[in-house]
Parts: structure tokens; sequence; C-alpha cells
């Protein structure tokens, strides 16, 4: 075999390794919109961290509720001492059976041992335990409704997203199929220069043209591969995985309900409303905790002592219990700047809430809004596009009779394209903007992830 035959060969196998590998290393997957729900759903950085703050609140339950529990500590020491001036100055009997001076001789003691027990249980705080255990359970729930809202959030940008890729492989179609009506009157044009029919300066501008919609087709594919590689990650697939969508997943939706009755959905159904009534209760609380510091605390004590120092004193059995008061005094003329802290904190939540609910009245009037206009532009875009096919028809006609230049249908072809596209996207936007009025009213998680 001669030199020239491998080396073809071996252009030959890189040639079809090249070709081959992103069909093995490309994947295809077909999503519905509610199969893309649940899975970003399932793979969401953004609730996987809501999660790890569930888990932190409920840690700050537990830890409230360990306040109201029984402590216990051990303690214990093993001591070596060097040397020690040890004096005693304990009196004994003489033998005279009279009171002497001290003991006549120094005990020489080089380590010691001692072990300590203690235990305490509150018997009254002023209430700041169980304020304490409320407020941490309304923090908890808070967070917990955060975790929720956040779910709208990733429900509609998951549309979004499914939407946009959508809308993307549509307009591939459209302006594909625009491209080979163009190439073919490229085609026949140039049958007509070649026979003088047809001046050059017309054919360049179809060729012009189909040029234009080439480089259109090439920003939509771009476009479409941005979409997916969103998708993807939104999704936690691998970047190449290519996604078909469903276009049964998008069916216009008609509703008449009135925007009053989307402001009621609202009050009864968004979380993060709900998740700042909670924080403000958790405030409240804080109030009621701040002004128990004015009470004293009673607390039940008991213990046990154990110690051995040779040669000086063992002491065993040593059992004590008791009550413990404490008071701080000062609370009498310092001012109670915990309390003052836990009025302003309930104030900036009432401001929040005041705030918070105009924010959802102006999200809801424009989600309203847009919705409606939404509907209206699809049915003025069906009749653009019914109106655009007509006027390339009867520009077409035109032209063929010599009626109209060659700019005219251009211009006629132009418009058609751009009227396709629009009516191939205007369902989708439809969809999209009742959705975002849903994700308004804080059910559209609810309606997709049931």
């Amino acid at each position: 075999m001669s030199r020239k035959i491998i080396l073809k060969f071996i252009s030959i196998f890189f040639v079809s390794i090249q070709t081959l590998n992103p069909v093995f290393s490309q994947q295809t997957k077909t999503l519905t919109l509610i199969e893309a729900i649940d899975l970003s759903l399932k793979n969401s950085k953004q609730l996987k961290a809501g999660s790890a703050r569930i888990d932190q609140a409920v840690a700050a339950v537990i830890d409230a509720e360990n306040n109201r529990l029984p402590g216990f500590t051990v303690s214990g020491s093993y001591l070596r001492l060097l040397s020690p001036n040890v004096n005693l100055k304990i009196k004994s009997n003489n033998n005279n059976g009279g009171t002497g001076g001290t003991t006549g001789s120094t005990p020489k003691v080089s380590q010691a041992l001692y072990g300590i027990a203690n235990a305490s249980y509150p018997l009254y705080t002023g209430g700041r335990i169980r304020y304490g255990i409320e407020s941490a359970k309304y923090l908890e729930e808070a967070a917990k409704l955060d975790v929720d809202n956040n779910k709208n959030a990733v429900v509609l940008n998951t549309m979004n997203a499914y939407t946009n890729l959508y809308k993307a492989n549509a307009a591939i179609a459209v302006i594909k199929q625009n491209l080979e009506s163009s190439r073919q009157r490229d085609t026949s044009f140039s049958h007509l220069e070649q026979n003088g029919l047809l001046a050059r300066n017309d054919l360049l501008k179809t060729e012009l043209q189909t040029s234009n919609i080439e480089l259109n087709l090439l920003d939509a594919e771009n476009n479409r591969s941005l979409a997916t590689i969103n998708m993807d990650l939104i999704l936690g697939l691998p970047e190449n995985t290519e996604i078909i969508i469903d276009p049964n997943s998008f069916k216009t939706v008609s509703t008449t309900t009135a925007m009053l009755d989307y402001e009621q959905l609202a009050l009864q159904n968004r979380k993060d409303m709900q998740a700042v009534a909670y924080r403000k209760k958790a405030a409240e609380t804080g109030i009621k905790s701040a002004r128990s510091l004015a009470y004293p605390n009673i607390v039940l004590t008991g213990g046990y002592v154990a110690a051995d120092v040779p040669n000086l004193v063992t002491i065993t059995n040593a059992i004590n219990a008791g009550i413990g008061v404490q008071y701080n005094l000062s609370s009498l003329w310092k001012k109670n700047s915990q309390l003052m802290l836990a009025k302003a904190r309930v104030a900036e939540f009432e401001a929040n809430q005041e705030e918070l609910y105009d924010a959802v009245r102006l999200e809801i009037s424009e989600g309203y809004q847009n919705y409606h206009i939404t509907l209206k532009k699809t049915e003025v875009y069906q009749k653009t596009l019914t109106q655009s096919e007509e006027n390339y028809r009867i520009t077409k006609n035109k032209y063929d009779n010599s009626l109209v230049t060659i700019n005219d249908l251009l211009d006629a072809d132009v418009a058609l394209l751009q009227a396709r596209l629009n009516v191939a996207a205007a369902q989708a936007d439809a969809i999209l903007a009742y959705n975002k009025l849903l994700q308004t009213t804080g059910t559209l998680s609810s309606t997709y992830n049931k």
C-alpha cells in the first residue's frame, strides 16, 4: 500500500471520528413543562440553601428548648504540688484537756485530687425561656415560608427558560422555512437572469436577502444554544444535553377572574407576606422577653464534692442542695436597651409589611395588565399573519406581471417572515404572562407541583 493511500485513509478516519464524536457525546432528553419543573425543584441550589437555613432554624428551636431542661456538669482534677508551705490554723486539745496552740507538725502535701458534680434546674426566669422558644419557632416557620416562596421563583424561572427554548426552536423552524423559499427564488431568478429576463441588480438584491436570512438563522441557532445551556444548568443536567420541547405544554389559558380576586389570592397565599408576619411575631415576643429582664431568676441547685489531699484531708459525701436567686438591681435605674431594640424591630417589620403589601398590589396590577395585553397582541399577531400572507401573494402576482419592483416583493417577504416569528412566540408569551400573574399571587408552585 502506497504512502499516499495510507495518509488518505488516516485523514478519512480522523474526519469520521470528529463527525461521530458529537453524536456519542451529546445527549438528548424530551421534557414536558411539568417534568422540567420537577427537575428544577429537585436540583435547585437556591432551594438547597433554603433547606439548610431551615435546618439552622430547627437547631435554634432545639437550643431554646434545651434551656428549660436541667443542667448537669461534672468536673475533676488531679494536681501535683511541689513542696507547698502548709500552715494549718487549727486548734487542738493538749494532754491536760485544755486548749493549746496550733498543731505541732506540718503535713507534707505533694498531690491533690478532687471531683465536683453540679446540677441546676430553672424554676423561674420571668418567662425568658418560654419567650425564647416561642420566638425561635416563629423564625423556623418564617424560614420554611421563605423556601416555599423561593419555589415560586424557581418554577417561574424554569418556565421562562423553557419558553425561551421553545421560542428559539420556533424561530429556527420559521427562518429555515423562509430560507428555503428564498433559495428557491434565487434559483428561479438566476435562470431568468441567465436568459436575459431579469436585471443582474435584481438578482443580487434577492441573493442579498437570502444572505441576511442566513445570518438571522445563525443568530437564532446561537440563541438556542444559549437557551439550552441555561436550561441544562437550571435542571441540573450536563451542559451538552439537548432538550426537546413538548409543544403541547403551551396551551392558551383564558381567564375572566377580576384583579381584586387575584389580590385576595395573594393575601391568602403569598409566602413572603406570611414570613414577614411570623418575623413580626418573633419581634413582638422579643418585647416580652426584654421586659422579663426586670424579674429575678430562681434556680434549684444541687451538687456533690469529693476531695483527697494525702496527709492532709479527705472529703466524701459532701452533698449540697438549695435555691439560688439572682436579681440585677441595676435594672432599676438603667434603661432597658433590649426593650427599646425589640420595639424598634417590631416597628421595622410593620413598615416592611405595609411596603410589601403595596409592592404585591403593584405586581398583581402589572401582571394582570400584561397578561391581557399579551392576549390582545396574540390576536393582532394572528391577524397580521393573515394580512402578511395575503399581501405577499398579491405582491408576488403583481411582480410576476411587472406591476411592482423587486424591492416591493422583498419587503413583503420580510413582513411575512416577521409576522410568522411573532405568531410563533405569541402563544408562549401569553402562557408565560399568565404564570407570572400566578407567581404574584403565590399559587404558581402549587399549580404545577402537585
